[in-house]
């Protein structure tokens, strides 16, 4: 919570900017291309991260499929995850957000801006007609993020519990639907940004694996690939840690 006060404090010029452009863009939103708008995103991005003193390393950027639409699913440790992601994610994307959460502040304006899909948790008909949505996206290009835990616990991560929740069978049946690649992300200390109260310098990490192809998962069940997406993530942390202690 200090890291964010202290982190709005210095940013009420930009917040301000950011803000009013970021209305202009929603009123005036088919004259911004994808990529222009990703830019915006991007650019508060990266002052958010200086001035709450937050660094960001990423590997794996080569993973990522050249063209076409996939999705991205990694673990989910706090609200800078996206943002984390997004720094170090080149080409544009959008981002899957749980509906109440996503009328926050500033996560109001990111959805806003990135053409978002809201996810309303309480309504399987909204839920269906939302992955629906996701499928065709993907199937025309676009890329997204979606976190297949559904939500998280900063208490846990606190007193050391970092193991990842059980992904969601049904998170995944838009891939499958779109018939696209499926990007697993390990982030470590993602939580740590907005979860600690601090203002020393945090350093977060996002690792993008290689991707599942349609023709590796298209036989498996939904707990299948959800099984498959988890283990190669927590391999890939356990891996990293290892490395780290040796």
């Amino acid at each position: 919570m200090l890291r964010i006060i202290f982190a709005v404090i210095i940013s009420i010029p930009s917040a301000i900017v950011f803000l009013l452009r970021a209305h202009y863009i929603k009123v005036h939103f088919s004259k911004y291309t994808e990529e222009q708008r990703y830019a915006f995103i991007r650019k508060y991005a990266e002052t958010l991260k200086r001035n709450a003193r937050i660094v960001t390393i990423s590997s794996g950027k080569e993973n990522l499929p050249p063209t076409g639409g996939y999705i991205m699913y990694p673990n989910h440790q706090g609200k800078y995850d996206a943002v984390g992601i997004i720094t170090e994610h080149d080409n544009p994307l959008t981002v899957v957000m749980d509906a109440k959460r996503s009328h926050l502040p500033l996560a109001t304006q990111l959805m806003t801006v990135l053409d978002g899909t809201r996810l309303d948790r309480t309504s399987p008909r909204t839920q269906v007609e939302s992955f629906f949505k996701i499928s065709q996206n993907v199937t025309e290009g676009k890329r997204y993020i979606l976190f297949p835990e559904g939500g998280y616990s900063l208490k846990d991560f606190r007193r050391g519990h970092t193991d990842l929740k059980e992904f969601k069978p049904g998170s995944f049946k838009c891939a499958i639907r779109a018939k696209c690649p499926i990007v697993p992300v390990a982030l470590i200390d993602s939580w740590k940004p907005f979860g600690q109260n601090s203002l020393r310098k945090v350093t977060t990490q996002v690792h993008f694996l290689p991707p599942l192809t349609y023709d590796e998962y298209k036989d498996k069940s939904t707990r299948e690939i959800a099984e498959e997406v988890r283990s190669r993530i927590i391999q890939k942390i356990a891996s990293l840690q290892q490395n780290t202690n040796s």
